[in-house]
């Protein structure tokens, strides 16, 4: 008898997943594709960026539920990382850098999400 109370709360738990699933907006259901660009650096280097490939026809995708980039930046070593304001304009270029690697070796990948489904077939 001890079992009913956990399986009525794992049923409803579960209950209340799907009816989440189902209320996502179907504007927010696209499917996205990713670029990135990425780099290394030693010891010393100065600051270096890269271009991330724009897919023609596509937008970049916000996060879903915002008005934000959806963009992942991954970096290793002792360096400051961050998309270019100056350089990026989230339209037609984005532009990701990072400062002077202050460790042995520094890398980074600046990702980005593009919703491609506007593009005619």
């Amino acid at each position: 008898m001890k079992r009913w109370p956990f399986l009525l709360l794992m049923l409803i738990g579960l209950w209340s997943l799907v009816e989440a699933v189902h209320a996502q907006s179907m504007d927010e259901s696209h499917a996205t594709t990713e670029q990135s660009c990425s780099f290394g650096m030693t010891k010393g280097d100065a600051s270096q960026s890269c271009r991330v490939p724009f897919p023609t026809g596509c937008l970049v995708a916000d996060i879903p539920g915002t008005d934000k980039p959806w963009t992942t930046i991954s970096k290793g070593g002792n360096t400051f990382c961050r998309f270019d304001e100056k350089a990026t304009d989230w339209k037609t270029k984005i532009t990701g850098s990072c400062g002077r690697c202050k460790s042995d070796h520094c890398s980074a990948q600046f990702s980005v999400r593009f919703d491609c489904s506007q593009q005619s077939h």
